[in-house]
């Protein structure tokens, strides 16, 4: 096989998208040098000349002429009898160029050289992959279903490339068919041998953040400042926004009329409660606004502890704690202080922990993490409803309440 037209025979591992047919040029220079290393021993004696218009290139092998029977090195030097083959007016002393033909490697070393090439290209290709998809790292993309996995869901893009969704960053609510475009946000990029590892995540604050920005003009122009994000991922979010002109009011803006700006961002979050809340530097005004949709009668704050003592009507304690505690805990994330919340005219009250003689720590930890840690705030509750919401079972609530009526009649 002549060098003729190299590039054009191995066309065949060439990516049109990814590498141009200068790059893949210099890719078959450094796998014939490899080659030729191994070959002969070393490559500094060999010109490799690559022609860019016709996609050819053409191997030179230089020696120098020694009288017959003083060659030590047969890949640098030639005798005067081996040259005058070549030229007949060679003389001992001078520079032999002579071209090297591809079938001159022998067959294995053309199957080697082969194989690097694939392995070069593939390299290429997943390095110019692994770039481009860092510097989308926290940016919105598009992907479609092509095979749906018990841990996670494979996704193509337009180009072939392959991009990752776990479980555990789709929203609980997700259900996605073969075939169906699905929208994330690329969350990270990492080479695992040669080849790239697109994680996608629909779960991330992130995402939530950019499709308000892909949604909401005001967000996108910068007009309207998303200062955080804290998400439940398919239950319950709250976004802190502020604008830096007076004329716009950000929180209508981001929900618009009726909810309509909103309603699409819902929609793709699997119906997920947002909660748009005006930000402020004003702290006790900020962590009022936090715990929305309740209404609080007053707070006292310690900084240095980073905590929030709220006080509350009766009637708006389980607003603010919210179903499942999602609204306190968010509040929480969302102003960086661990707020406490306190009934408003309840003079008589115990803390659960109180009862850790008679109750097990881990039955008042299941009540806590919903929001209840007085003993009145759960003898307020339903028995039903705080069975519902603690996956305790109907007789070890109803024997908590028990115990902490007598508490009380005491």
């Amino acid at each position: 096989m002549e060098n003729l037209a190299l590039i054009d025979s191995f066309s065949e591992f060439k990516d049109d998208k990814l590498i141009d047919r200068v790059t893949l040029m210099a890719i078959l220079e450094d796998v014939f040098r490899s080659t030729l290393k191994r070959r002969f021993g070393s490559d500094d004696n060999f010109d490799i000349i690559i022609n860019p218009d016709k996609g050819d290139l053409e191997i030179w092998r230089n020696r120098i002429v020694v009288a017959d029977g003083e060659v030590e090195d047969d890949n640098a030097e030639i005798s005067l009898t081996n040259a005058r083959k070549i030229e007949e007016d060679f003389e001992v002393g001078e520079d032999v160029s002579e071209e090297v033909k591809l079938i001159d490697l022998g067959r294995r070393s053309i199957l080697a050289l082969r194989q690097n090439l694939i392995s070069k290209i593939h390299e290429h290709d997943n390095t110019n992959i692994y770039k481009q998809f860092k510097e989308l790292e926290g940016e919105l993309y598009t992907a479609e279903v092509h095979h749906i996995r018990h841990r996670a869901i494979i996704l193509l893009d337009d180009e072939g490339n392959e991009i990752i969704l776990p479980k555990d960053r789709q929203i609980p609510s997700d259900f996605f068919r073969k075939g169906e475009n699905v929208r994330g946000v690329i969350e990270s990029v990492e080479l695992k041998g040669n080849k790239p590892s697109i994680i996608m995540s629909r779960t991330a604050p992130v995402f939530l953040e950019k499709l308000f920005e892909s949604e909401i003009p005001e967000v996108f122009d910068g007009l309207i400042t998303i200062k955080k994000v804290v998400r439940i991922p398919g239950e319950k979010a709250k976004v802190a926004v502020d604008s830096y002109d007076d004329r716009i009011d950000p929180v209508g803006a981001c929900v618009g009329m009726k909810g309509s700006r909103i309603h699409g961002i819902v929609r793709e979050l699997g119906n997920e409660n947002i909660d748009v809340i005006n930000y402020t530097n004003n702290l006790n005004l900020y962590i009022s606004r936090a715990l929305s949709p309740a209404r609080i009668t007053s707070l006292k704050l310690d900084d240095e502890n980073k905590t929030a003592q709220v006080y509350l009507k009766p009637e708006e304690v389980s607003k603010a704690i919210g179903r499942g505690g999602h609204n306190i805990r968010l509040a929480g994330q969302l102003t960086g202080y661990e707020i406490d919340v306190y009934r408003e005219g309840v003079e008589e009250d115990v803390e659960l922990t109180e009862f850790s003689d008679e109750i097990e720590g881990w039955i008042i930890e299941a009540f806590a993490k919903i929001g209840f840690d007085t003993a009145r705030s759960i003898l307020e509750q339903d028995v039903d409803d705080l069975v519902r919401r603690t996956d305790l079972e109907e007789e070890t609530v109803l024997d908590v309440m028990r115990i902490l009526k007598e508490e009380f009649e005491e």
